[in-house]
Formats: C-alpha cells, structure tokens, sequence
C-alpha cells in the first residue's frame, strides 16, 4: 500500500471501496474501487477522515477482497440464487423464487474456518421469499491471499452448490377429517378450513377433502381412494392421540404404509404421524393443528413440497429448539422453533 496526501492523488486511482458514514442517514461506499480522485473528492475525503489515500497495488498471490468476494459468492451460490455486485469484500445471495433454503451445513462450517473468510446464512430448512437475502460472503481483509479462495473453491467443489433455493412443487393435496362429531354435523369443521389455508399458503393445490368416521377401515379406504384418484400427498385432521376412539393411526398403518415416526419432539404438533405409502407422503396432523398458527405441520411440510423425502432423523432432530414459546405476536419463521 502506497500512503498519499489526498491533496496529492488527484488522477490517481482507488485500489478499495472507501466507506462514508453519516449517521442515522447512510452506510456505505462513497467511493468505489477503481474511482478517479477528483479534485472536487478532496473536501469530501477530508469530511471522512481521509487525510491520507491509500494506493493499492497487489503482488503476485493476492487477491483485492472484492475479487474474493465474487469468487466465493460464486462458488458456492447454486440455483435460485442471485448474486449482487462486489461491495467492500462483501457479496449478497438473493432469492430468485419462493421455496426452502437448503444448505450443506458441514462445508459452511469448513469454508468459514478459513481464516478471512466469512459466509454468514440463514438456516437451513428456512421457507424463503422471492427477493429475500439468504446470506452474505465477507472477506474480512483488504487483500487476501489467493490460495485461501482456492481452499473455499475445494471444499464447495464436493458435492452440489453449497447453498440452493429448492422451489415448492405444484402438489395436489387430499385432506381426510376423521371424527364422528364432524363427520356426523354434531359440530362445524374448522380442520378443513385451517389446512385449506396452509394450502394456500405454501402454494399447494386442494385436490379434494373427505370426511369420515371414527372407524380406521374407513379411514384406510379414505386414504386408498385419494391416493388411486391422484393425489400426491393425504393429510389427515385429528384422530391421532392415544384415546380409544382416535384411530387414525391404525387406518394409516392399514394402508400398508411404511411409518417413519408416529411422535414428534415438537410442542405443539406431537402426536404427529409420517409415512409413506409407496412413494406419497402421508401426514398425519393432531388436533393442535387446528389451534395454534405454527405447528410441526410446519415444520415437516415444505420439505414435502420440494420433494425432500422426510427421514426419521429429520423428525428426532426438531427436538432440540422444538418448543413454541407461543409469543402474542407470532413472527415465525423469524423464529428459533425447529431450527436446532
């Protein structure tokens, strides 16, 4: 680095971002990499401090942190994800669509052991929003030694793209409410308007809802019949705790489906069932669904949506951070539920 009055780097050109802070009003690069200083800079640079500019010039093996921001950003960033222009060493990743952020954990956590390196994320699992940054490379020094990005580029290299935006399929969804005070007028529904709203919600399409009985053959024959008329996945609305009359659980089992987990570690949503007939998802969903806004429902269905097939690792696991603190104002998924 070459260090120069500012009175004397008129015509010279900048080797870095310079940041100008004016309080309560803006943050962030005044002058850019490779800007001319003009005459008409020098009050300005004096404004911020600058009596003195520094004139980057880079030996063989280093790289400028902007160079090594993109290189990182680009390594890493897979589909569904935009990248933003180099600024002060650091690189946004936007989300192209709506979806899940998936994300290989251990190589993040390689890439950032890296001395100077810097990939900060949301979580993994997270459901994204179209235009949402879900993370930002930084390169802590000015310069930085080019065989430290090529250490990142290595490990992003096994496997696929480290960090990718996976899009929610356009899946037809059966509904089966289960309950003799339902299904016989005693009481009105309001399972089925709850998941009609989920739906909604997570772009999922309604392919039809059913009502039956506390009787598990009719559940079983529910479930058969959504799943030869084409539904791609079968939720079912209450039925699922350990009373005698909730038998759900058996008229899924008698499908012949395989059960991946019946009980989730999550509060609310335990007496949660998953499994799988063939290759269609079936969800079975306790009555807490119907009360409370966030649930394991949540949790567990956006990665059927994506396609993911949900293992029974993946349910143990919500465990840790499983607990609701039920907030009077919910602001999930800015939330730690299910993000252990």
């Amino acid at each position: 680095m070459k260090k120069v009055p500012v009175e004397e780097a008129v015509g010279m050109v900048l080797g870095h971002d310079m940041t100008q802070i004016i309080p309560g009003l803006f943050k962030g690069p005044r002058f850019k990499k490779g800007h001319v200083i003009r005459e008409e800079d020098i009050p300005i640079l004096k404004s911020m401090g600058k009596d003195h500019i520094y004139i980057l010039e880079l030996k063989e093996g280093m790289l400028h942190e902007n160079d090594a921001a993109i290189r990182i950003a680009r390594a890493t960033a897979g589909e569904g994800i935009k990248l933003t222009e180099p600024s002060e060493g650091k690189v946004n990743y936007i989300a192209e669509y709506p979806g899940m952020l998936e994300i290989d954990v251990e190589r993040l956590h390689k890439i950032n052991g890296i001395d100077g390196i810097g990939l900060i994320t949301l979580h993994t699992g997270r459901i994204i929003q179209e235009g949402q940054i879900v993370a930002g490379t930084r390169v802590n020094p000015l310069v930085i030694e080019e065989v430290r990005i090529k250490q990142v580029e290595e490990v992003a290299s096994q496997g696929d793209k480290l960090l990718k935006i996976l899009p929610f399929k356009q899946l037809k969804v059966g509904i089966v409410i289960t309950g003799n005070e339902v299904y016989y007028g005693r009481i009105q529904d309001k399972f089925g308007p709850v998941l009609k709203e989920k739906l909604n919600k997570y772009g999922a399409n309604l392919f039809d809802l059913v009502y039956v009985p506390d009787d598990a053959n009719e559940i079983t024959t529910a479930i058969l019949s959504l799943k030869e008329a084409g539904a791609d996945v079968v939720v079912t609305g209450g039925g699922m705790s350990v009373d005698p009359d909730d038998v759900t659980p058996l008229g899924i089992r008698q499908t012949g489906a395989e059960v991946i987990k019946y009980g989730a570690p999550v509060l609310p949503g335990s007496m949660f069932m998953m499994a799988y007939l063939d290759e269609m998802p079936i969800i079975g969903l306790p009555a807490c669904a119907m009360y409370h806004k966030i649930t394991v429902f949540d949790l567990i269905f956006p990665k059927v949506l994506v396609g993911r097939k949900v293992k029974r690792e993946d349910i143990v696991r919500l465990g840790h951070g499983g607990l609701c603190m039920h907030c009077e104002i919910c602001h999930y998924p800015v939330c730690p539920l299910g993000k252990g």
